[in-house]
């Protein structure tokens, strides 16, 4: 096994401190990835008791975060799929 500070493979030198410190940040970053998860959780439990489809709401959301060019372009290959297949 490696020393904190030794070679690792001719790749250079460990740094265990920054190592350390790298790891302890993106554990917290993760911490606050569940929290925020958590909370989005406990909007959609609000939307869906106020009588919101939920659902809805994450695909309006997913849209929203596309161009307005890109989602017209996904929309007109859905129809078009869609007629070839008689659902419209």
């Amino acid at each position: 096994m490696a020393d904190a500070g030794t070679s690792m493979g001719g790749k250079g030198t460990v740094a265990a401190d920054e190592l350390r410190l790298l790891i302890e940040r993106a554990e917290r970053l993760e911490e606050e990835k569940k929290a925020i998860a958590d909370d989005i959780k406990d909007v959609m439990a609000e939307a869906k008791a106020r009588g919101y489809d939920t659902k809805a709401i994450r695909t309006i959301m997913r849209i929203r975060k596309k161009k307005k060019e890109e989602f017209q372009e996904e929309e007109a290959i859905l129809e078009t799929y869609m007629a070839a297949l008689g659902m419209i």
